[in-house]
């Protein structure tokens, strides 16, 4: 309960509960990440129809999986919960951004990479200010 009092970054506040109460938004389905969608009536606000995503734990879009992102953002009119969306065969599953963890990407040569940097081959000249 305090958790939504205080917590903007986990993207279930009390703001949020409200604005979907006052948008009698309905709940649309959930995806494998445990994240819920919803939708309001196209009457909200004049604007067409809106569309929430409450996260599961941290307030992140890259949790967010390529068929509801495009339902989100009125790519699709069907939500992936009420059709059947198979992946492609050279889709890979889906992963968070994983920036500021130990999953990281680490370039070769990267001070924070387990490799040593490659030694200098000669075609580089250090700039000098003349």
């Amino acid at each position: 309960m305090l958790k939504e009092i205080f917590a903007w970054w986990t993207g279930n506040t009390w703001g949020t509960r409200f604005s979907l109460w006052w948008a009698n938004a309905e709940r649309v389905g959930h995806d494998d990440l445990g994240n819920t969608y919803y939708r309001a009536p196209e009457r909200y606000q004049g604007q067409g129809q809106r569309r929430w995503v409450i996260y599961a734990h941290q307030s992140e879009a890259s949790t967010v999986p390529p068929g509801w992102h495009g339902w989100l953002h009125h790519q699709y009119d069907v939500p992936p919960s009420e059709q059947n969306v198979a992946p492609h065969a050279w889709e890979k599953p889906h992963m968070p951004n994983m920036t500021g963890t130990a999953l990281a990407y680490r370039p070769p040569g990267s001070s924070l990479a387990a490799s040593h940097r490659p030694a200098a081959t000669g075609d580089y000249e250090a700039w000098r200010p003349e």
